[in-house]
């Protein structure tokens, strides 16, 4: 039976590269560069090469998926903050479902904006479709509808 003290210590100890890590999680080296700056993540140096632990990768793991729930910087340096404090994260747990909820009301919120502004969006267009119906077309419609496309195309083009 391998000896388990022995076994956490080697996987604490393995380290990464910024091309490693940045590879592993699909960002760029500049990403983990500005975390860093951001002082979130505090990788050590071997000269000018940053050296990565295992701390730092699951930092950037709870950092990325932070970041793709939509928590602002701010929030996820106060949850990166409490990591370590108690043998069990709870301060660090607590902070984080905390944010968690506060980000689902904010999405919550955000979801019934977009809804009200796509129903608004839809009676619009209803709305004029009904009146271009009612006027008809404009005897000259055609022509300039075949001038704008021209324009456009001619600026396409040039693109």
């Amino acid at each position: 039976m391998p000896d388990t003290a022995t076994t956490v210590s080697a996987a604490d100890s393995r380290t990464y590269s910024i091309s490693e890590l940045a590879r592993e999680f699909g960002v760029t080296p500049r990403a983990l560069r500005f975390y860093e700056d951001k002082d979130m993540l505090h990788p050590a140096r071997d000269g000018m090469m940053r050296v990565y632990r295992n701390r730092d990768r699951a930092r950037l793991k709870v950092i990325l998926q932070c970041k793709r729930v939509g928590l602002p910087l701010a929030d996820i340096r106060e949850i990166l903050d409490l990591y370590g404090m108690d043998r069990n994260e709870r301060a660090q747990k607590r902070e984080a479902l905390k944010k968690f909820r506060q980000q689902v009301d904010t999405l919550h919120q955000q979801r019934d904006d977009i809804d009200a502004a796509l129903e608004e969006l839809h009676n619009g267009i209803s709305w004029l479709e009904s009146q271009l119906a009612i006027i008809g077309p404009a005897s000259d419609e055609a022509e300039s509808v075949a001038a704008y496309e021209q324009v456009a195309k001619a600026h396409m083009d040039d693109a």
